[in-house]
């Protein structure tokens, strides 16, 4: 079985799962998704105690259902919450508590809301101290499965271009206990994690994987390209 075929496998047994045991929460059906689930503002409490969460600044956060309570506490900790926007057609927009025209931090952090109040931000501006992802799987090594369109590893790729993260960037996980696998396969462009947090525990991965160290030319689609300016605007420099 080829890595991709055993990462599909992964993903749908996730998801069968999770709807099996009724862990699944609203948005339905979660197959195609990063599923939310049942604990995730518990998971979201506990990534609060973290050392590494009481010290940072700025952090990015995905904008899918299971880590809305992540960026809302984000905001209520007076923390700069960076988010990207539908598949990065806009680039990330920054939420800067200082500057939100609302204290409802809990209605701001949908991401129609906060595109409308936030603002876009170009990644050569930002300095991301912990970068949030979610996960349909992960493993105690590290290994994370997205849903399979890679704009995780994608993001991580164009803020590492602009020097927005780097080695040393702490990348977290919110997830369900049974969302841990023996194993997920990665390859040179997938982000892996160094910190799983459920709502029952926190796993430090000490992963021996690398983080991505930018665009993988090779790996990029070409149709891709011309929807995201971003990625077309690093390509063209790279190509110059």
């Amino acid at each position: 079985m080829s890595d991709d075929e055993l990462k599909k496998k992964i993903r749908e047994s996730i998801w069968e799962k999770m709807e099996r045991l009724g862990i699944a929460r609203f948005p339905k059906p979660i197959y195609g998704r990063i599923p939310n689930f049942i604990g995730a503002d518990k998971a979201a409490e506990n990534l609060r105690t973290l050392r590494e969460w009481e010290q940072a600044e700025v952090i990015f956060v995905n904008p899918d259902s299971p880590q809305l309570p992540v960026r809302a506490f984000g905001l209520i900790d007076q923390k700069k919450v960076v988010m990207a926007t539908p598949r990065l057609r806009k680039g990330f927009v920054l939420l800067d508590p200082a500057r939100l025209p609302t204290k409802n931090y809990w209605k701001v952090v949908t991401i129609r809301n906060a595109i409308k109040y936030g603002m876009l931000v170009h990644p050569s501006v930002l300095s991301i101290d912990i970068k949030i992802t979610g996960s349909v799987a992960v493993d105690r090594d590290g290994g994370r499965l997205g849903k399979g369109h890679g704009y995780s590893d994608l993001e991580f790729a164009i803020l590492r271009e602009y020097g927005a993260v780097d080695d040393a960037t702490l990348v977290i996980t919110t997830v369900h206990d049974i969302q841990i696998v023996p194993h997920v396969p990665m390859n040179e462009n997938d982000l892996p994690v160094d910190i799983i947090v459920t709502p029952k525990h926190i796993f430090r991965t000490n992963t021996r994987y690398r983080k991505p160290k930018g665009i993988i030319l090779d790996l990029i689609n070409k149709r891709e390209v011309e929807k995201i300016p971003l990625l077309k605007e690093l390509l063209s420099k790279k190509v110059n």
